[in-house]
């Protein structure tokens, strides 16, 4: 089996802001982002030969737990007005483009048609869940723009990276990241990748990381003594050696407060209340065709059912 996992909000994030809002539903809707969406889709099962799609979504995409560890995290984000589509925002809303949320919607209606699940967890973001399924099967691959699911890459679920202008070089919405890859892209394995985005810090999800320590010493220190409690270690060891200057262990010091609840908040494990990977769902594709046909993207979803028979 290849099961594919959709990092969903980072792909319809992606098609909305790539593609033009002229494409439109018969009612004068914006479509893009359900047009880029399933034709990134499409995409992807044909080159892949994926025989399972599931569409991971956030059913809280600044879940609770994460701000009280961290109170900037995707700070940035949050609007003042509320956004009418609730899969969109949960208990904080998100400046989401006005044309967007009923996209969303869309979306939610049309993926079970086409037998592609739509699962979330309670107070969880797609990331968690996509966590908790990569485990449980034996080829995966990833769509997402999202380089916090490096840390999930290994020898049997490589990333498909959406993200950055390089991705879309030569028709092909994505580059492959598999250990190898990830190992020359970031100049480390994937399962430390997590020790490096909390070390440096992410100012896109608004995580402070230590301060003064930036790609190059972080990367160093991860190279010279391994993962984070390793280099705990060693900065509280006075004799260590280089990269572990005074400077550096100040800084270190200073920070292992905000670094150990950074940890918790970009590491990704599946949790004991995971979900589970849920059973082929049966297509619907008359339905399907007739839903699509009232938002304007019959062609998109045919293309796609005609995808799943060849993979298939």
């Amino acid at each position: 089996m290849s099961l594919l996992l959709l990092d969903s909000a980072s792909l319809y994030y992606r098609a909305y802001y790539a593609l033009p809002e002229s494409l439109t539903a018969p009612n004068g809707m914006p479509i893009n982002a359900v047009r880029g969406f399933l034709d990134t889709v499409t995409a992807v099962v044909l080159n892949r030969r994926t025989t399972r799609v599931v569409a991971c979504w956030d059913e809280d995409w600044r879940p609770a737990w994460r701000v009280e560890l961290m109170p900037s995290y995707k700070a940035h984000r949050v609007a003042e007005t509320t956004v009418s589509a609730t899969d969109v925002a949960a208990s904080a809303s998100e400046d989401v483009p006005d044309t967007l949320a009923p996209q969303v919607d869309v979306l939610r209606e049309l993926l079970p048609l086409v037998g592609i699940p739509v699962v979330g967890r309670p107070s969880a973001e797609a990331d968690d869940v996509i966590a908790d399924l990569s485990p449980q099967a034996q080829d995966v691959d990833i769509a997402s723009g999202d380089r916090d699911l490096v840390q999930l890459v290994n020898d049997r679920v490589t990333m498909l990276f959406t993200g950055g202008s390089s991705a879309s070089r030569g028709g092909q919405p994505w580059v492959v990241w598999d250990p190898h890859a990830v190992e020359e892209r970031f100049g480390l394995p994937p399962s430390r990748y997590a020790d490096l985005a909390i070390l440096r810090g992410d100012p896109s999800d608004g995580l402070p990381g230590a301060p003064g320590i930036g790609d190059k010493t972080a990367l160093a220190l991860i190279r010279a003594f391994g993962d984070l409690t390793s280099i705990r270690t060693a900065a509280e060891d006075p004799g260590s050696s280089a990269p572990m200057t005074p400077a550096v262990r100040r800084r270190l010091m200073s920070a292992w407060p905000a670094l150990d609840r950074a940890d918790r908040v970009v590491r990704l494990v599946p949790q004991p209340d995971r979900v589970a990977l849920p059973a082929p769902m049966d297509v619907d594709a008359h339905q399907a065709l007739a839903v699509a046909q009232h938002w304007g993207v019959e062609a998109p979803t045919r293309r796609l059912l005609e995808a799943f028979d060849r993979s298939g």
